[in-house]
């Protein structure tokens, strides 16, 4: 069920609008400040990995054009030009998040003098309801990468917003390209609700709450909920049933070529020297023991745990509320064929 006959969009938009725009030391204040950099590693991660293949399998100096969904307020923008891709155009539905991407775009050109900036193009759409192709400058263009970080729940408000949201994705994606991003799991939130027993659950970090009159078992679109995370997110979200999202993505030439929890994703990719060494450089792990934890003591027995198990004076890790938070999320990655 959704809140109005329009859907959700609006509220959506109005919510990342309203949301204040904070520096860096300001970020650092905040109770999630390292699960963000953690979130921001995986995506981080995520964007190399993809990015590294399409190098692979084309020319040397081939340059790298990136279609970016629901690209907020360019908080990947630097992403992009660390990965030396050539283009990007970025999308969003809230229209003041685009005017500040804009603005982070332009203070990057200047301070980087143009060297190694990529050119970029950024406007307002829901993706889920029209075609953006008419939006390009270039409506010729081809994408080597698509990516939909944290939003591509939105499109399964409905099946012909999946559908669309898929026809924008393929449509505009090389034949060998790959569309990659990062959502909410449905199965974990549908197993951690029934454990529950309740309408909700959650911790001091994120909740997850249902309407009482919620369907059982919940229908392949509209299936809705609210999500919160601290500082950050208040608002509501649809489940992604991913067995109808592989379905309905084959039907647009898109093969799901990875899916991982984010707890795996994270142990499998932090082994190599670069990964930890990204891990440092992007703060995604705090530090323990130290004298200015974020969480109560109560929040790091697995920290304790694992000091008593290895040699080791400090590690890097996140407070259990956070890891219950980043552990109902999911990395995807799809070829177009």
């Amino acid at each position: 069920m959704t809140t109005n006959a329009e859907g959700v969009g609006n509220i959506v938009a109005q919510h990342y609008d309203n949301l204040p725009e904070k520096g860096k030391e300001q970020r650092k204040d905040s109770r999630i400040f390292f699960m963000r950099c953690f979130n921001n590693w995986i995506k981080s991660t995520l964007i190399q990995e993809y990015i590294e293949k399409i190098r692979d399998r084309n020319p040397e100096g081939h340059r790298v054009k990136v279609l970016d969904f629901a690209c907020g307020k360019g908080g990947d923008l630097l992403k992009w030009q660390r990965s030396n891709v050539s283009h990007v155009v970025g999308v969003d539905i809230a229209e003041t998040s685009i005017r500040q991407c804009q603005e982070r775009y332009r203070d990057m050109k200047h301070k980087s003098r143009n060297r190694g900036m990529f050119n970029a193009e950024f406007f307002a759409a829901d993706c889920t309801k029209t075609n953006i192709q008419t939006s390009f400058e270039d409506r010729n263009i081809e994408f080597d990468l698509v990516s939909c970080q944290f939003a591509f729940h939105y499109c399964f408000e409905s099946l012909p917003q999946a559908e669309q949201m898929l026809h924008n994705i393929s449509a505009n994606l090389k034949k060998g390209g790959y569309f990659i991003g990062t959502t909410p799991y449905s199965h974990d939130i549908m197993a951690r609700l029934q454990n529950g027993g309740g309408d909700s659950f959650g911790n001091s970090v994120f909740s997850v709450t249902f309407p009482p009159d919620r369907a059982e078992p919940p229908p392949l679109f509209g299936a809705q909920y609210t999500f919160h995370l601290e500082e950050v997110v208040d608002c509501p979200e649809f489940l992604v049933h991913f067995p109808t999202f592989v379905k309905l993505a084959e039907k647009y030439g898109l093969t799901m070529v990875g899916k991982e929890r984010f707890g795996n994703y994270f142990n499998k990719k932090a082994k190599g020297d670069e990964s930890l060494r990204l891990l440092n450089r992007m703060n995604a792990l705090e530090t323990y023991p130290n004298k200015k934890l974020v969480g109560g003591e109560n929040q790091y027995d697995h920290a304790q745990e694992y000091l008593q198990m290895n040699d080791v004076e400090q590690f890097g890790t996140l407070t259990k509320d956070e890891w219950e938070a980043l552990t109902i999320y999911v990395i995807f990655a799809f070829k177009k064929m």
